[in-house]
């Protein structure tokens, strides 16, 4: 692959192996097309989403495609009330990320991030390399060295 995104260069430069996935030539727009359109298992393709609290901070969530982010378990999960997701217009200006495009790494500032339990169950998981049509593969401790996270029960 010629193309590289930032997330694949901060990959590299921090010398962590990945896979690196390109379905840029597909018609894949929903995270089970993507998973469809790379041969993937979708309990494995991970989807990136940000919300914001009644607090008013931002909150990182990452889930299989296939699967609904649960608000309530995700405010649990970060000690918040309430939880909602953010408006797409707000995305870029806030993370730098369009939606459909959305990495947890390389944001413009680092927020705190929530990984599915069911995360665990892979020896790696595949989610958005930063830009339509590009997704990188992870091992769990290689990907908490880029960004901390958590683990939790975030689905419905």
């Amino acid at each position: 692959m010629d193309y590289k995104t930032n997330v694949m260069r901060m990959l590299d430069k921090k010398k962590i192996n990945y896979k690196h996935y390109s379905y840029a030539d597909t018609d894949a727009i929903s995270g089970t097309e993507v998973a469809a359109a790379l041969n993937q298992n979708p309990e494995q393709v991970f989807k990136t989403l940000v919300t914001v609290a009644k607090s008013k901070k931002y909150y990182v969530f990452m889930l299989p495609v296939e699967k609904e982010l649960d608000l309530k378990k995700a405010a649990h999960a970060v000690n918040e009330k309430s939880i909602e997701m953010l408006k797409s217009k707000e995305l870029l200006p806030l993370t730098g990320y369009i939606h459909g495009g959305c990495s947890p790494i390389g944001m413009k500032k680092f927020f705190t991030t929530t990984i599915d339990i069911s995360a665990k169950n892979f020896p790696t998981i595949i989610f958005s390399a930063g830009k339509i049509g590009y997704q990188v593969e992870l091992n769990l401790n290689d990907l908490q060295k880029m960004i901390p996270y958590t683990l939790a029960d975030i689905t419905v």
